[in-house]
């Protein structure tokens, strides 16, 4: 059991080296990393996830999306179980806002079991961001529309955890 916390603590670790100069898109600035932190928090006290690979992959969730951070580096790092969940769910930069958003909505029906868990506790998050916290300048539209397509996001996911989906259906309560 150590060496599970030792793993986890070094994914946070990591996590927070590599977001150390990002923040939310808050009016506060939030540090990034409250965000990965939340998620796997979400997991483990409101969705009673245990399983270590899930809480690392959701800490290290945005690492190849926003930062410098390689496929390899997370196999080198934290093994290729870890780093496979994290590119399950990374979205492909190279396409349009649009099309990434549209892609998740096509490509959740295909996630594993764990990368389902970090979905779920993303678009959980991300919710309760964007309802009691929202990025700077956003209208009602704009978060009313966010929470419509993380719905359509997330009712496609398989179904791995009722915990988590009734997490998830909380927050989509929150829809301003």
């Amino acid at each position: 059991m150590t060496q599970h916390y030792a793993e986890l603590l070094a994914a946070i670790s990591f996590a927070a080296a590599k977001h150390s100069k990002q923040r939310r898109k808050d009016v506060d600035a939030s540090p990034y990393i409250n965000h990965p932190l939340q998620l796997a928090h979400v997991l483990a006290t409101e969705g009673d996830v245990s399983d270590v690979a899930t809480l690392m992959a959701a800490v290290l969730h945005d690492t190849i999306e926003d930062t410098l951070t390689t496929y390899e580096e997370l196999v080198e790092n934290f093994g290729k179980t870890v780093a496979d969940v994290v590119m399950e769910v990374t979205d492909d930069k190279t396409l349009l806002k649009a099309q990434r958003k549209e892609h998740q909505v096509d490509h959740a029906p295909h996630l594993s079991e764990r990368a389902v868990l970090v979905k779920l506790a993303d678009k959980t998050c991300n919710l309760r961001d964007v309802a009691n916290s929202p990025p700077a300048g956003w209208p009602i539209e704009r978060k009313q529309e966010y929470f419509d397509w993380a719905k359509r996001v997330v009712d496609r996911l398989p179904s791995v955890s009722t915990r988590m989906r009734a997490v998830f259906d909380a927050a989509f309560a929150l829809r301003p």
